[in-house]
């Protein structure tokens, strides 16, 4: 099957332009066929307490309601997307900004109210991606760039985790290609020391994840990052790459796709 490198950035990227431009320039030059998923960064907020609304928020995800909702649809699937997608043209890469709703590519749900109600946020209907029609884009030579908002196709619009876009759709395109996924974090990989940025774990397999897991060495905030990991690669996308923008853009880090830098995820 022919790659697909499916990118996920989000706002350690997105508010930092000393970053996103390299990092665009380093995405339009990979090989093969791409797409792009990205966050909302500040933006969304900025602009919320410029209106004299405070975001909330709760466990580091946004609580919205209708004023937030119309807010993070215009910045996420408007101002940011729309830029994105002038940054990769003006680099000659032809690419296509999306949201959920857009020829329908994320379908969602709103998440129901429990202890938290986050209103007007959705979980991706993974199951019904229409992977065959974002094939067709990818197919013409075409970039999709995904923005953070979906839909519950009863005409509501969802404020919605991209790192749960960029694994949903990177599943639903496993049978169609050769998936790889790279997610940029702040960090430049899965650590052996979580203070020494230099004590990156280049290949994490199963068994090794055992291991680190059961020695204490990964916890925290990338138990969950590494389970949907595997989550993927189990339902067939074949590698996902943890990285920092930085250290894919660093002077010396040799050009290979985003093979150069980072802790890679595989099976075995």
């Amino acid at each position: 099957m022919q790659p697909l490198t499916i990118l996920k950035i989000g706002g350690n990227v997105i508010d930092y332009p000393d970053l996103l431009e390299p990092l665009l320039d380093h995405f339009t030059c990979t090989g093969g066929h791409k797409a792009l998923v990205h966050g909302g960064g500040k933006i969304a907020s900025q602009i919320m307490r410029q209106m004299g609304i405070e975001p909330r928020m709760v466990n580091g995800r946004r609580i919205t309601d209708r004023a937030t909702l119309d807010i993070v649809t215009m910045v996420y699937a408007g101002l940011l997307n729309k830029k994105m997608v002038a940054s990769l043209q003006a680099r000659g890469c032809n690419a296509l900004g999306l949201s959920g709703a857009d020829a329908n590519v994320v379908p969602a749900h709103k998440r129901p109210a429990t202890d938290i109600d986050y209103g007007f946020a959705g979980d991706v209907d993974a199951a019904f991606i229409p992977a065959k029609q974002i094939e067709q884009f990818i197919s013409q030579g075409l970039t999709p760039v995904f923005a953070p908002i979906t839909h519950d196709g009863h005409g509501t619009l969802l404020n919605t985790n991209a790192d749960t876009i960029a694994s949903s759709v990177a599943v639903a395109m496993a049978p169609l290609y050769d998936v790889k996924l790279v997610f940029c974090m702040d960090k430049p990989g899965v650590l052996e020391r979580p203070d020494d940025d230099t004590s990156v774990i280049p290949r994490i397999d199963e068994a090794g994840y055992a291991d680190l897991r059961a020695r204490g060495i990964i916890s925290g905030g990338m138990l969950p990052k590494l389970e949907n990991a595997f989550d993927a690669l189990h339902k067939g996308v074949r590698e996902v790459l943890l990285c920092a923008p930085g250290a894919l853009l660093a002077d010396d880090v040799p050009y290979d796709g985003f093979r150069s830098a980072g802790t890679s995820i595989r099976l075995n």
